[in-house]
């Protein structure tokens, strides 16, 4: 599982039947600190996250299988909305 933070939406007008329901959001990857890390991706929408929350992120074939249809083209999922982060130095957010 990875750390990310909602930052956009993605539109489609028209998608594979195994996404209908599903939102697509762009998520920007973060470190266990919250600084961001890498390059946003699109990430398929399992739980209703907002604009600007920290979720948890799947990829590969965990992505897939957040999915209830078996075979899908997912490569990242969201499967969590993060409340906050506590590392050994101290709380750091959100």
């Amino acid at each position: 599982m990875h750390l990310a933070r909602v930052i956009g939406t993605v539109w489609a007008t028209q998608k594979v039947e195994t996404l209908a329901g599903y939102r697509l959001l762009v998520v920007q990857p973060l470190t266990h600190e919250l600084k961001e890390s890498g390059r946003p991706l699109v990430a398929v929408d399992t739980v209703s996250a907002a604009p600007d929350q920290v979720v948890f992120v799947v990829k590969s074939r965990e992505a897939s299988k957040a999915l209830e249809e078996r075979f899908n083209p997912v490569d990242a999922a969201i499967i969590g909305i993060v409340d906050h982060v506590t590392l050994a130095s101290g709380r750091v957010g959100p």
